[in-house]
């Protein structure tokens, strides 16, 4: 044998054996467990290696097909488990140092090469990954450094090479072959040495070569899988290294480039095609950007080279200048060195440069801060400033031209390669594009600053001559000189400046304003987002500072600056409105005032003055001729009377937001109130006297012109063309300055008024300087009305035609003056007070407005300031309807008709529900008008609705084809004839013909109106709108009208497909739509408190027949054959409703009950018969026609038995007469229920409808039909004697239906609803076997055979409710909708269970709960147990099962917490099982209060939560668990207060998770605030809030704990930035908290908290002290 084994040998050796033999020979020496060479693995490895060395050195040859071989079985060698096990026993197998060179040779040539075969580059990848994966095999490159290096850099060319390939197939052509090129001695040498100096080689990049094959892409996913090896490997070698210079230098010189171009390219293109295309995961690309950023952090900023970033950085100021250009010797300059590679040209394509070089200064800066920015004590200053002063080398390295002048005490020594490499001129200067990159970055750099806290400005100012203000400074001059307004990231680079220091931008606050506020352009969404966040960020700032009338001063002096001012955006949007009203509740009162007063000084100094001296010149100008000077005139007219808007709207944003005087506030601050608001009348009376003027001038010019044109004509086309220019000008000026008078006077009345009433000290201006005397006052007020109506004020004309915003202003003064007419009840009581209001109102309500179409697309923002001709009628519309209380006891009939028709058109053509984002629309507003219960409580105004939507159905049913004669409809088409859609209904028809139609329509079931599919669907629309309307709020008149109405609409129409050959199935689906919404309305109405007068004029019996028979009338004439089979169950739903309210209405009113439900149940029974007859023969005879249409009207006549039967048996009980009544129709809905039930499982056999007839329908009826049963055999049994016995007459069916659920309710997956009403069978089911076995042991003694089945029927019940929660195609919301069925069926099975029967359930329960199942993935089994227990610890156990219960609760729940711990492992478990495991426990604990007797069973369930997990869940998987822990806590609070004496601190343990997980996920994210989970976490804050108060009421057992409490609140708040609404809910709950802490408490606190925790911690207090302490303590003194 071992000649052999030397022979296998020596021929792979000899020359003369061929190579294709020899590959088989090698590969049958691998294989082969029977070839035992000597080292084995070695031989064979080095036999392979040395072959290829040999072809690619020129040494051997053979055939391209033997070398594809070789490396196909050296990469089988690698990935072999027989080459693997003995290296993880120990055994020494090595590679040649050569074949490292040599791999990385044909990797260079993979990514060089133009053809070849697509396998290659997979083949080398995967020997690479084979050799990497074996520390032993791998030492040939990790053993030396360099080769590592190579070896990285390669990989990333060639991987930036496959991410930049354009992703287009039918330009793919073969990549390269890299195996079979030249030998590595007829390579290019220079690209070579290129390639070793880390040089890029342009040609890898090269934008031309061809892609690779799609086929190839499967290589290309495993070349960044093996890269992720690879950086793994190398991140292991390099920290390996003792040198960390040499590190840097390596890294420096060949790793950065090529990292940061990949780490670009894998950010950047994340969602790309690219990635899809090269099957690149997420989790991929992220694992290699975190080991690419791990490289460069250790590699760049190691803490040995701290000093030499010092000596660069710090040290530079003092010896700049002394070392010339040659003084290369010096120290390590890491900056410079790091620059210059990331400045320099050629590692990528030009387009791709700047961007790669402006992310990658903002990682190097967040690696930096990371290294070398924490210090302690002293150290930490000068930290600071060394990250301050590296900042200071990056910005520049963005090509943003800071001032030289403001840089020169921060500037460094600059290294040669960065001058020379900055003489062509900045690349961010040059494009746009370049533009946004570079704010990006600079945006990117002072977020970090920020965060890092480098910037301390008290140190900067004393110890550094205020260096990094002069920095800031500089920056900013740069973004004002170069501004680029219409970038968002510009905006946000000033706000974060902002947030550094106010002072940076304070000198240049007024350019500030101007660029980024008053005199922006840019409208795009994205760039107004950024300028409103800075905006807001600026008030927010100013109003900390106390110095918000600072602001106002330069930004009033900004507005009355010279400028296009048409061309200016909205001073006030509704983001900066809001945030200003916020800042004005915050800034004390006096400097509000002060505010207002500059506004006012502006107006009086710069804009008055203005207008005044332009008016007298532009009549001169006329009187002179003056051509250009006169439209110049104009021109500044026109931007005096803009600005004059503009600071009108800032005034009344200001007066509108500030806190109202009161008698509490002091009399300077009143006095200075009292002068605001005389300066205010003084303007405005100056402004009507300038605008009275005007009008004078017109109407002079006007008639100087008519005279002129009475002597002649010439020159008239030019003149006329002047005027009427001249005209158009003099509208703008007067427009806006009309505006803004209007709406000055509108803010100071309110204003005035509001402080009035208030503050007594306050003189009312309004009346004091009109009215010398008080009886007085009522005329004045009458008299100015009158001006308002005739449009005056003060004796100036307003034209309301001009300005909707006038047009409203004055609506809203009218309706000022009415309420302090209203006020004036002797002034009430005159007529001509009376008719003035009726004229008030009928000016506020402009009915020839609304009369106008309302487009449905306008849209209010909400703010008056806005108001224009596209928003008007919104506006309009809002102002009524927000004041209808006011104005509609003054309207006449026709106009709260006009009222109405305008209320119901406008929800007529309402296409959406709301407007855009947060604005008003005309039809949104109408829906919340209907919804409130304003509407209800006018009268007036409900009846005009009813009336008119009941004219448009009468509208509709006019023009209808009616096929027989019908009473009611002639009397409409006459009325119509007559013109008399005005008249209500009861003047147009008799009710009592209405009556009669219905009354026919009951007996004959025959349809006598026809309608059309538009005539349908507009009947729904209406119905729609019905539907909203209170039934409360109707009369007895228009309830009975409307209701009679819709009931002849239900008994007699239907849709009319006579002229259509088929059915259209979108017709049936509107005439299924409408019929539901009728029975619903109808179901509605029925609930309203005047329905007694419907049953007045016609029988509930009656109303019950003629609904069933128009459905049956539906059903026989084939108009449900082609709905769904869900929508015919909605209308089964539908009718089931109806019956049910009706019959309950009957019963509870005691109307005429024996003979309304006589006549329903004889009625039913009759149909039902002749049905169940018609069904049989056609079962019998198997017609296959038409099936549908013949068996449709077995479930409804099934449905309404069902739930009249149930409705009656619900009743039983109240009197004796009324059961007797009662039992009796029971008797007779039973008798029919089962033969009809016989039928339909007879029909479902032979045609199986299961379209139509659901299994979950069929098992509600017989439950209802076992209940009907049980209740009728109870109420005669009382009636009889004791010797009675119980007999279900249908007792054979009940047992068969619950042998067959039984076998299906947990066989397969199964409709939920049959689910449910399985389980509901079931319960009332086991309870008649339960009452017929007790009643048969009492009479009969048959104990064993009664129990004997009792006992089977538990079994099998219980069997079967295990399997259907163990069943996997239940899901977890599944599971939720079953428990209250599940819980019922329990209650019934222990109710009056045994001692032997109960012991079933908890030896089920015991076997449930094995923690072996978890383990072994089969949750769904424990989950069963831990769903029982929940249900079963809730029901009403007897006696001794209870106790029994509550003796091994304790066991229970030990298991439970150990399922919860050992499940919160696994996330994946978290929704489907550790949730509801908590919930079980919570139970326990709710329902074991005074039971659970040992407290150390509660702590244990805390020791639970503690483990259950918060972070990195989803939305909804997150709400579910914090409401199950918190829940748990509640319970522990609520139901076991004594445990809080011993384990407060756990408890507190887990309620701190779930402060710090909300304040986690509620901190503040940018634009995904406002998305689907925001809700989510917002509830979840408020249930802190709860929680809070809750352990403030149990003080005694958190006092000593409270400021441990509030310490780890601050200090979790220093961590995160929460949103408003999130932070509102946990202050006001850690407010209850502080509440209980003492004066030494508070101490404690200031004195022990870090730093940066004890500021939050003041801030917080201070708070709490202004607010929340001074509140509490005024309401103390209420307190007994």
């Amino acid at each position: 044998m071992a000649a052999i084994y030397s022979g296998i040998h020596l021929k792979l050796k000899s020359p003369q054996t061929p190579w294709e033999d020899k590959l088989k020979l090698a590969r049958f020496a691998w294989i082969s467990s029977q070839c035992l060479l000597p080292n084995k693995e070695q031989v064979l490895l080095d036999w392979c290696t040395h072959a290829l060395t040999g072809w690619y050195n020129q040494k051997v040859e053979f055939s391209q097909n033997v070398l594809e071989g070789l490396w196909c079985y050296l990469n089988d060698l690698l990935h072999s488990r027989k080459l693997h096990t003995p290296l993880k026993q120990g055994k020494t197998v090595n590679l040649r140092l050569n074949m490292a060179q040599l791999l990385l040779d044909r990797l260079q040539e993979c990514s060089r090469a133009v053809t070849g075969s697509p396998t290659s580059v997979s083949t080398l990848l995967s020997v690479f990954q084979g050799i990497l994966s074996s520390p032993a095999l791998s030492s040939v490159f990790t053993t030396k450094y360099e080769l590592m290096v190579d070896l990285l850099v390669k990989l990333c060319y060639h991987a930036c090479h496959e991410l930049q390939q354009p992703v287009l197939a039918g330009s793919c052509q073969p990549v390269t072959e890299c195996l079979q090129t030249q030998p590595v001695s007829d390579l290019d040498t220079s690209q070579t040495e290129l390639i070793a100096e880390s040089s890029p080689d342009h040609s890898l990049l090269d934008a031309e070569k061809s892609p690779p094959k799609p086929k190839e892409k499967l290589g290309s996913a495993n070349l960044f899988e093996v890269l992720l090896q690879v950086l793994s490997c190398y991140l292991s070698v390099q920290r390996q290294q003792a040198n960390p210079n040499r590190v840097f230098t390596l890294v420096t010189n060949q790793l950065i480039q090529p990292l940061v171009l990949l780490r670009h390219l894998l950010t950047s293109g994340e969602h790309a095609p690219s990635h899809t295309h090269l099957r690149l995961r997420q989790q991929l690309c992220r694992d290699i950007r975190v080991n690419i950023d791990l490289i460069l952090q250790l590699g760049l900023f190691p803490s040995e080279h701290l000093t030499s970033y010092k000596e660069e950085l710090l040290s530079s100021k003092e010896d700049s200048g002394k070392r010339g250009p040659g003084g290369a010797k010096g120290p390590l300059k890491p900056v410079s060195a790091i620059l210059c590679k990331l400045t320099a040209q050629g590692y990528c394509e030009s387009q791709l440069h700047y961007s790669v070089k402006s992310n990658t200064l903002s990682l190097l800066f967040k690696f930096f801060l990371e290294s070398y920015g924490k210090g302690r004590g002293e150290s930490e200053e000068e930290q600071r400033m060394l990250c301050f002063y590296f900042l200071t080398r990056l910005v520049p390295a963005l090509d943003v031209s800071l001032d030289e002048h403001s840089l020169s005490h921060v500037k460094a020594d600059q290294p040669v390669s960065m001058s020379t490499g900055q003489k062509s001129p900045p690349a961010s200067l040059c494009s746009p594009e370049s533009w946004s990159l570079a704010l990006l970055a600079v945006e990117s750099l002072l977020s970090q600053a920020l965060s890092a806290d480098i910037y301390n400005v008290a140190a900067d100012r004393i110890r550094h001559k205020e260096v990094q203000l002069n920095f800031y400074r500089a920056l900013a001059q740069m973004l004002f000189n170069r501004a680029q307004p219409s970038i968002p990231a510009w905006y946000r680079c000033l706000k974060v400046l902002l947030s550094l220091n106010h002072l940076i931008l304070e000198p240049d606050l007024d350019q500030l304003l101007s660029s980024a506020w008053v005199n922006a352009e840019c409208m795009e969404a994205r760039v107004q987002r950024g300028r409103q966040l800075m905006v807001c960020s600026l008030l927010q700032t100013y109003t900390k500072l106390r110095q918000l009338p600072r602001l106002f001063s330069e930004l009033l002096s900004v507005i009355c600056q010279p400028a296009l001012d048409d061309l200016r955006p909205p001073l006030l949007s509704e983001g900066v409105s809001a945030t200003l009203r916020t800042c004005l509740l915050d800034t004390p009162t006096s400097q509000g005032l002060e505010i207002c007063s500059l506004v006012l000084e502006s107006i009086r100094r710069y804009i008055l003055p203005n207008l005044v001296m332009e008016d007298r010149e532009a009549e001169k100008m006329e009187t002179d001729g003056g051509g250009d000077d006169e439209i110049k005139v104009d021109q500044e007219r026109d931007c005096a009377s803009l600005k004059l808007f503009s600071l009108s709207q800032l005034l009344h944003a200001v007066l509108f937001s500030l806190k109202t005087l009161d008698n509490a506030s002091p009399l300077p601050l009143v006095r200075q109130s009292q002068g605001l608001m005389e300066e205010m009348q003084r303007i405005v009376k100056d402004l009507l006297r300038l605008l009275s003027a005007e009008k004078i001038s017109v109407k002079t010019n006007m008639s100087s012109v008519q005279r002129t044109q009475r002597k002649g004509k010439k020159n008239s086309d030019h003149k006329e063309s002047q005027k009427a220019s001249d005209s158009e000008t003099r509208m703008l000026w007067e427009q806006k300055t009309q505006e803004a008078v209007v709406l000055l006077r509108y803010t100071w009345v309110e204003v005035d008024t509001l402080f009035n009433i208030h503050c007594s000290k306050y003189t009312f201006l309004d009346s004091a300087q009109t009215a010398a005397e008080s009886e007085m006052e009522g005329r004045v007020l009458l008299t100015r009305i009158e001006s308002l109506l005739s449009c005056q004020l003060e004796d100036s004309v307003i034209s309301p035609s001009c300005s909707p915003m006038s047009c409203l202003l004055l609506k809203l003064l009218t309706l000022q003056q009415m309420k302090k007419v209203l006020l004036d009840t002797p002034l009430l009581a005159e007529q001509s007070t009376t008719a003035l209001l009726k004229r008030a109102a009928q000016f506020i309500l402009a009915k020839e407005e609304l009369e106008v179409s309302l487009d449905g697309e306008q849209v209010w923002n909400g703010q008056i300031d806005s108001v224009n001709a596209s928003s008007y009628l919104v506006a309009h519309w809002y102002l009524v309807t927000s004041n209808l209380p006011l104005i509609v006891p003054h309207l006449s009939g026709e106009d709260v008709d006009c009222l109405a028709n305008v209320l119901v058109r406008s929800l007529l053509s309402r296409e959406t529900d709301g407007g855009k984002d947060s604005c008003l629309t005309v039809s949104l507003i109408s829906l919340q008008l209907l919804q409130s219960s304003t509407l209800a409580e006018l009268p007036s105004l409900f009846s005009a609705t009813v009336c008119s939507l009941m004219q448009r159905m009468f509208g509709v049913l006019v023009a209808v084809h009616a096929p027989k004669v019908c009473p009611t409809l002639l009397k409409f088409q006459e009325a119509g004839e007559g013109k008399g859609q005005s008249q209500p209904l009861s003047t147009l028809v008799k009710k009592e013909t209405i009556v009669e139609d219905i009354l026919a329509s009951s007996k004959t079931g025959e349809m006598s109106v026809m309608l059309t599919a538009t005539q349908t669907k507009d009947l729904v629309n209406l119905l729609q709108i019905l539907t909203m309307l209170n039934p409360d709020g109707m009369s007895s008149e228009d309830l009975s009208s409307i209701f009679l109405l819709l009931m002849f609409m239900l008994s007699s129409t239907s849709s009319d497909h006579s002229d259509q050959m088929t059915t259209d199935p979108s017709d049936s689906g509107h005439d299924v739509e409408f019929l539901k919404k009728l029975f619903r309305i109808l179901t509605c109405l029925l609930e309203g408190k005047n329905f007694q007068g419907v049953l007045k004029l016609i029988h509930g019996g009656t109303l019950l027949q003629a609904a069933v028979s128009s459905l049956l009338w539906h059903s026989s004439s084939g108009r449900f054959c082609s709905i769904s089979g869900s929508d015919w169950l909605d209308l089964i739903k539908a009718l089931q409703g109806f019956i049910r309210s009706l019959i309950q209405l009957i019963i509870v009113r005691n109307s005429s009950v024996r003979l309304n439900l006589d006549q329903f149940s004889s009625y039913l029974t009759s149909t039902e018969v002749a049905s169940r007859q018609t069904v049989a023969s056609r079962v019998a005879a198997v017609s296959e026609s038409d099936p549908g249409a013949s068996v449709l009207s077995v479930p409804l006549l099934l449905a309404s038995l069902s739930s009249f039967s149930q409705t009656m048996t619900s009743n039983l009980g109240r009197s004796k007469q009324m059961d007797q009544t009662l039992t009796q129709m029971l008797t007779r809905t039973t008798a029919s229920l089962g033969p009809a039930i016989e039928s339909v499982l007879k029909q479902q056999t032979v045609s199986q409808p299961a379209s139509i007839l659901s299994q979950a329908f069929v098992v509600e009826v017989v439950t209802v039909m076992l209940h009907c049963e049980l209740s009728v055999l109870s109420a005669e049994d009382e009636s009889k004697q004791s010797g009675a016995q119980l007999n279900l007459s249908h007792i054979t069916l009940y047992r068969g239906f619950c042998q067959q659920i039984l076998k299906e309710v947990s066989s397969a997956c199964r409709p939920m609803d049959f689910l449910v009403s399985s389980l509901h069978f079931l319960s009332a089911f086991y309870k008649a076997v339960e009452r017929m076995g007790r009643e048969r042991v009492e009479e009969q003694g048959e104990e064993k055979e009664g129990g004997k089945e009792l006992d089977e029927l538990y079994i099998q019940t219980l069997q079967n409710v295990h399997r259907l929660l163990t069943a996997p195609w239940l899901s977890a919301a599944d599971l939720c909708e079953l428990e209250p069925a599940v819980q019922e069926l329990l209650r019934c099975l222990v109710e009056k269970s045994t001692t032997g029967q109960f012991n079933m359930l908890l030896l089920m329960i015991r076997e449930g709960l094995d923690t072996g199942k978890l383990r072994a993935g089969n949750y769904r089994d424990v989950l069963s147990a831990v769903i029982i227990i929940k249900l079963l610890c809730c029901c009403h156990l007897p006696e001794p099962c209870c106790k029994a219960l509550w003796l091994i609760a304790p066991q229970v729940i030990s298991a439970m917490v150990f399922l919860v711990k050992s499940s919160s492992q696994d996330t994946s478990l978290t929704l489907p099982f550790t949730i509801p495991t908590v919930m079980s426990m919570t139970s326990l604990l709710r329902q074991g209060e005074g039971r659970i007797t040992n407290p150390h069973h509660v702590i244990l369930v805390l020791g639970a939560l503690q483990s259950v997990p918060l972070d990195h869940l989803t939305p909804l998987v997150y709400q579910s668990v914090f409401l199950a822990v918190h829940e748990a806590l509640f319970a522990i609070i609520q139901c076991h207060p004594q445990v809080m004496l011993n384990s407060a601190p756990s408890f507190l343990n887990v309620f701190h998770r779930l402060v710090a997980s909300i304040m986690h996920e509620g901190r503040q994210r940018g634009d995904s605030d406002i998305g689907p989970g925001s809700e989510v976490y917002l509830q979840c804050s408020r249930l802190i809030e709860r929680m809070y108060s809750h352990i403030a009421t149990v003080a005694e057992s958190f006092t000593t704990l409270s400021a441990f409490m509030v310490a780890e609140y601050v200090t979790e708040l220093q961590k995160v930035t929460l949103r408003p609404d999130i932070k509102l809910h946990l202050t006001e709950g850690i407010y209850r908290i502080l509440d209980l802490c003492m004066e030494q408490d508070i101490k404690f606190l200031t004195a022990g908290l870090q730093m940066g925790i004890r500021e939050v911690f003041n801030e917080l207090y201070g708070s709490y002290t202004h607010y929340h302490k001074a509140q509490r303590q005024g309401e103390d003194k209420y307190t007994v």
